[in-house]
């Protein structure tokens, strides 16, 4: 078996691949924007990275391929992707000999029209398959990431190509997919990254359709709501992002009245302290969304990328880490961090805010606003809750007048809800600390399903 090193971005739930594939030498797959843990994991082994592999053109990340060209890497990709940028196009069938092993490019499309599997041959032996979104340990991925009009049939394009290419693979073969538990791209999955074909031909559900079009409606009917950058990163990754290399930029120090002239000429205010540090003082008209390994995808979400970003943080929070977080989903425009915090703000005299907290198993009456996804609220919540999705709050309309109890899954999505409806005038807000299952244990009381 050929050493594979998955290196996992557990904020947008994706898996990466570093392989060896010769003496001295690596194949990378899938890999995101930033070439350093590629190229760290590889000098690790003493390879050197010379070929990169992409299964699409993807829509939830920016692609670290033309960094790690820069290198002298290589790129595979797949001729319909259409890159703007050097590379070596593959059409279906088409192998190419890396050394001790060849990689053979298998054309599955369904998650996206160009998307390629890339199968792994030690000799003529299948090695390894890299199905990028095409099969997931118990899930496919989703194939509405395109258009409304493709979504079906890209659905049964991804029917015919599991059942037509990859269940044609020998049980034994190792399946490493980019897309997994976590991620917006992903179907309904357990916790598992790594699977075979074996498995997933006796307990994928989707596989065990016994037709057509029971795995399209069982499919199509499973998707909910994902990011609204994903309409835009297609076309990043085919035309090739900016380069930035293994040095990204770092953030300008920028004084509280440089902050308010900015934030004047339509600058994005983005606080990315903790929730509590949030509450007890901020910036007015500042959106909350704390630098965890979701803030990319939440700030993707809800943040246009055509506006500057001023950020604040705490003194003690990884300011290269929030760097990394904004250019894997690209965004370019980071116009800086308040010098000294929040206390500089205050020491200059500057229009500040506060929100409540509570923990939610003080909760025991008044207007509750859910902000979870569908799915989470349907699987448990609070009697009576209000539900709106956070990355359609602006969209939602109104919640209930009066005063409003906002809750997630911890407390971060809350926060945000409640920075998002500050903007709106709102002032009788408290966030609530913890999640239902939090409640229900504290008040031996039963959450509601739907």
């Amino acid at each position: 078996m050929p050493n594979v090193r998955p290196i996992v971005d557990e904020g947008l739930g994706n898996s990466s691949y570093l392989v060896e594939v010769a003496e001295g030498r690596a194949l990378v797959v899938d890999p995101s924007r930033d070439p350093l843990p590629y190229l760290r994991a590889a000098a690790a082994w003493g390879l050197e990275v010379a070929w990169v592999a992409e299964t699409h053109l993807h829509a939830d990340f920016v692609s670290g391929a033309r960094e790690l060209a820069q290198t002298g890497a290589i790129v595979l990709a797949a001729q319909e992707a259409g890159l703007a940028f050097p590379h070596r196009g593959l059409g279906d069938g088409e192998e190419v000999d890396l050394g001790r092993l060849t990689v053979r490019a298998l054309a599955t499309p369904g998650h996206t029209p160009e998307h390629l599997s890339l199968l792994l041959l030690d000799g003529a032996t299948p090695a390894a398959v890299f199905t990028g979104g095409a099969l997931l340990p118990g899930a496919v991925a989703r194939t509405d990431l395109i258009s409304p009009d493709q979504t079906e049939p890209l659905a049964r394009a991804l029917y015919r190509s599991i059942r037509e290419r990859l269940l044609t693979l020998p049980d034994a073969t190792q399946v490493y997919p980019t897309h997994g538990a976590g991620s917006f791209c992903s179907g309904p999955a357990g916790g598992e990254r790594i699977t075979t074909i074996g498995r997933e031909r006796e307990t994928n559900p989707l596989l065990s359709s016994p037709d057509e079009e029971t795995f399209v409606r069982a499919l199509v009917g499973g998707f909910g709501t994902y990011p609204t950058y994903f309409g835009r990163l297609r076309e990043v990754n085919r035309r090739g992002p900016a380069l930035h290399g293994a040095d990204p930029p770092r953030l300008a120090a920028l004084e509280p009245d440089e902050v308010r002239r900015l934030l004047a000429g339509g600058a994005e205010l983005v606080d990315a302290r903790p929730v509590a540090d949030f509450a007890a003082v901020h910036i007015a008209g500042a959106l909350s969304i704390e630098l965890r390994p979701a803030f990319a995808s939440w700030l993707g979400w809800l943040v246009a990328e055509d506006r500057p970003l001023v950020f604040v943080l705490n003194a003690d929070q990884d300011r290269a880490d929030l760097v990394r977080q904004c250019l894997k989903v690209g965004y370019e425009r980071l116009a800086g961090v308040l010098e000294g915090g929040i206390a500089a703000w205050r020491a200059a005299g500057f229009e500040e805010e506060t929100v409540r907290v509570e923990e939610i198993a003080q909760r025991t009456d008044g207007t509750v606003l859910d902000v979870r996804q569908a799915s989470e609220f349907a699987a448990g919540h609070l009697t009576g809750a209000f539900h709106v999705e956070l990355g359609t709050l602006r969209e939602a309309g109104d919640p209930p007048a009066g005063p409003l109890a906002v809750m997630c899954g911890h407390g971060e999505r809350a926060m945000t809800a409640a920075s998002l409806l500050e903007r709106t005038g709102r002032r009788d807000l408290t966030v609530l600390l913890g999640g239902p299952r939090d409640w229900s244990r504290a008040t031996g009381r039963r959450l509601e399903r739907s």
